[in-house]
């Protein structure tokens, strides 16, 4: 069984704060696209023009390291297919517990419940964080990646950012806003977040599921 754990990108709304909504629309229409196919055939032809931090994203070294490896160098192992952990937190603003363990390769998803406020401005607003301690079992158990299903690993008030800078100079990567965690078993669950290779990109959004047997 397949659990889609993504924000849908839709016209106007998902980009994180200050950063420009998206824009999904037509370049050529089905009906004005007839004439180049002698009116035997019809096609769609779109452009999308988006925020890479937009709905649910994933944040390469190169977000906040500018030598380390972009959107484009990350290799599919490092987030296709991979043991999933979900850990269960509070929605309140403060920083989240992880329990001690082998977190080796794993993709450590932290279920809070706050992506029911999604999109609004309560869902921006300072809420759950990862802090020194979450930071560190994360880095030193060998986590692959770690997922939240809130708007930033960090505390929005400290300025520093900890979380993706020592998560993302360990090479742990992170994938912000994800949803519907709701059914996820604690294991036994495979998690995949790959977006496309698109070189250059520090953030991009991705189609994060979990697939259960």
């Amino acid at each position: 069984m397949l659990i889609d754990l993504s924000h849908p990108i839709e016209e106007g709304r998902g980009a994180f704060p200050g950063l420009p909504p998206p824009r999904i629309g037509p370049i050529l229409t089905h009906e004005d696209s007839r004439d180049r196919y002698q009116g035997k055939a019809e096609f769609f032809l779109g452009h999308a023009e988006i925020a890479t931090n937009t709905g649910t994203y994933l944040d390469s070294p190169f977000h906040r390291f500018r030598d380390r490896e972009d959107i484009g160098g990350i290799p599919l192992e490092k987030v296709a297919n991979l043991p999933g952990l979900v850990v269960d937190a509070s929605p309140d603003p403060g920083p989240v517990e992880l329990p001690e363990g082998d977190l080796e390769r794993r993709a450590v998803l932290i279920r809070t419940g706050r992506d029911e406020l999604w999109p609004t401005d309560e869902y921006w607003a300072r809420g759950p964080f990862l802090g020194e301690e979450a930071i560190s079992a994360l880095i030193e158990g060998g986590a692959a990646l770690v997922g939240v299903d809130f708007g930033n690993v960090d505390d929005v008030e400290d300025s520093s950012r900890p979380a993706h800078t020592r998560l993302l100079e360990a090479g742990v990567l992170i994938v912000e806003n994800l949803t519907g965690l709701g059914p996820l078993p604690r294991e036994r669950f495979r998690f995949t977040a790959a977006p496309p290779a698109v070189v250059g990109a520090a953030s991009f959004p991705v189609r994060a599921f979990a697939e259960i047997p």
